[in-house]
């Protein structure tokens, strides 16, 4: 394979073998003695339904890595370092092309297929936005086996249309009013559940940061800047490279820092109702806080609305849009964005401070 490295080389491998693969079919195609094997019925794609179209000349058979085996190039490469939910995700999402189309080589899909996927998938009654997310890893998988493998093969997923509103609720945020009620309330309870509630409303971090966080990663919290180190933990990745940041810590969800600590037992997470297993149980801290929360709060609003109310109270004191986006892990546009250490503890905490007054 002209390679020292095992893994190139069995990549090179695998390439070269699909292409002898799909040589040799070829071969016994041409020299096989059936009839009628040189006249077939192409097939064209209209609204959702193959259709007959003119006889066409055969000549060669689509053959290579079938979707499954880029699903595993893929997983094998991409997928180093990354979180469960990642190979899940991607699984997932060839798993219903294939559900679809079944599993074919690369080659032989095409824009046919693509649209039945797609059509598949609204009938399944699949929003926008998921519609999206599944044919983004879709693509993706595709685009790099076909680099790996070096693959003369057309992509047909991309560019392929589809509502990306279609049944997509708008996540409201929290009215300022509507947190003060629920921090009280989270104040005249005093458990674990609402010292993450309250945790949440004045930081705007994800439930899942949140819900998996170690005591040790409260820092300073009798200081002039309490903050949180946020950062990987083998129970608990995070969904960016800028989601691992400091969160400063004022009003309430200070409080809360504080009472976490006071409060802690023998284990090591701050939330350990949801760290029994190998991994957070996010969805578990998800269903019961959504539950409680909507009794406090208007229509449409989850746990995830504190998120959205932090950018806008943060919007409210003027603080300067690439500040918000340090405080909440958003990534910031722009090459220079990614030059130096970004913004000083202090000044972040200084502009947390102001917004939750």
């Amino acid at each position: 394979m002209g390679t020292t490295s095992a893994q190139k080389a069995r990549m090179l491998s695998l390439s070269a073998s699909a292409k002898l693969e799909a040589y040799w079919a070829q071969l016994r195609l041409v020299h096989a003695d059936v009839f009628g094997m040189k006249i077939v019925k192409q097939t064209t794609f209209i609204a959702g339904h193959r259709s007959s179209d003119q006889p066409v000349q055969v000549e060669a058979v689509l053959d290579g890595p079938t979707l499954l085996d880029a699903l595993d190039v893929y997983l094998r490469q991409k997928g180093k370092g990354r979180s469960k939910s990642f190979e899940v995700a991607a699984r997932r999402a060839c798993g219903y092309v294939i559900d679809a189309c079944s599993n074919k080589p690369l080659a032989a899909f095409d824009r046919a297929d693509a649209l039945l996927s797609r059509n598949w998938l609204v009938e399944r009654g699949l929003t926008g936005s998921s519609m999206t997310r599944n044919f983004s890893y879709v693509k993706a998988v595709i685009n790099f086996a076909v680099s790996e493998l070096a693959l003369d093969v057309k992509n047909p997923f991309i560019g392929v249309y589809h509502d990306r509103q279609a049944g997509v609720q708008v996540r409201k945020p929290i009215p300022v009013k509507s947190i003060r009620v629920v921090q009280d309330t989270c104040r005249a309870i005093d458990d674990d559940l609402r010292h993450l509630i309250a945790l949440v409303s004045d930081t705007g971090m994800r439930l899942g940061e949140a819900a998996g966080l170690a005591l040790t990663d409260f820092i300073d919290l009798d200081g002039p800047t309490p903050h949180i180190k946020l950062v990987k933990h083998p129970w608990r990745s995070l969904k960016t490279a800028s989601s691992e940041r400091l969160v400063p810590l004022a009003g309430q969800s200070l409080w809360a820092a504080q009472r976490i600590l006071s409060t802690a037992s023998t284990s090591a997470f701050a939330f350990p109702r949801y760290n029994v297993a190998k991994t957070t149980n996010t969805n578990s801290a998800s269903a019961a806080l959504n539950k409680w929360l909507q009794q406090h709060v208007p229509d449409g609003c989850t746990m995830h609305s504190f998120r959205h109310s932090m950018r806008d109270r943060l919007r409210a004191v003027e603080c300067p849009s690439d500040i918000v986006d340090q405080i909440g892990g958003w990534t910031t546009a722009g090459v220079g964005h990614g030059y130096g250490n970004g913004y000083p503890l202090a000044v972040l905490h200084q502009w947390v401070a102001r917004s939750v007054s």
